[in-house]
């Protein structure tokens, strides 16, 4: 007996559809496009994509048939329709978000009716979705957002969901879109993107824009490094001259304590002794204050 012939079917070795597929699929957020998008990928990948699509009743009596003949032949267990696809239908309630899945739940149904429910669901109210989302389009701008990359990611985001409805935003119309809602400081990188022929697409866009970021902060931080060695420079003397002044005033009224402390002593000799000693070491002050 060959090894092909014994060897289980792709989608039963498939251990969590959610390491493949990492978008979970919620009504709030949407992203319908790029959770379809993978999930189509990894049923070709794994051979049960027919099972995305209606079924075909002579299809399932051609293969009802063929398994039973295979059953007869040999002892390995053979993977129906029916079981691929469960695990199908599994791998799509895996991916969605409870709410979602409580909606679209029915008992004895297949993945194709549940891969279509899901559909309808997304693409139902499209001029209403479609005018949300082209507002939501054209009032992202750089300055909400903490860098450039964050910015066009969020376009891109919105510019997926606008696929969904059947009224896609051109290639060209995003990237347009792009430049204008940055702020003034890349007017003249985008000027001279915008005059690029053909324009370039988003990706390419998107590098020569963080690029063009990393340049600035690179340049701000330059200015910022020099402003403080200038400042340094202004300060230092300033800071010296300060420390000479504090060091002189220290050292007056050092002396001034030695004489008042000296004239203590004479006094305190006078009171004890009734010795009046004007010493020629003793500064004049001593009697003078």
């Amino acid at each position: 007996m060959s090894s092909s012939s014994t060897s289980p079917h792709p989608a039963v070795t498939v251990n969590s559809i959610k390491n493949l597929i990492p978008v979970i699929l919620d009504i709030e957020t949407g992203h319908y496009t790029t959770w379809s998008e993978m999930f189509k990928i990894q049923c070709k990948a794994h051979l049960v994509f027919n099972h995305l699509q209606p079924k075909s009743t002579t299809e399932t009596a051609s293969s009802s048939d063929t398994n039973k003949d295979k059953e007869k032949e040999k002892d390995t267990p053979i993977e129906t329709w029916e079981r691929l696809d469960s695990i199908v239908l599994q791998w799509i309630y895996s991916t969605i978000s409870t709410d979602l899945l409580h909606t679209v739940l029915k008992p004895d149904t297949t993945a194709y009716k549940a891969w279509t429910t899901i559909a309808n669901i997304f693409q139902d109210n499209k001029a209403t979705c479609t005018i949300d989302l082209n507002n939501k389009f054209a009032n992202t701008h750089q300055d909400q957002f903490p860098n450039m990359s964050a910015y066009c990611q969020a376009l891109k985001v919105i510019f997926d969901q606008l696929t969904n409805p059947g009224s896609p935003v051109t290639d060209e119309q995003f990237v347009l879109h792009l430049y204008s809602g940055l702020t003034e400081q890349y007017e003249n990188t985008a000027s001279v993107i915008q005059q690029m022929k053909p324009l370039p697409d988003f990706y390419d866009t998107r590098s020569r824009l963080c690029m063009a970021e990393s340049r600035k902060l690179s340049h701000v931080r330059h200015a910022a490094q020099s402003a403080g060695t200038a400042l340094n420079a202004t300060i230092e003397p300033q800071q010296k001259d300060n420390r000479d002044r504090a060091d002189s005033q220290v050292e007056g009224l050092g002396r001034r304590f030695q004489i008042i402390e000296r004239k203590f002593l004479l006094v305190h000799n006078y009171m004890l002794f009734g010795v009046y000693e004007r010493e020629s070491c003793v500064d004049t002050q001593v009697f003078d204050m």
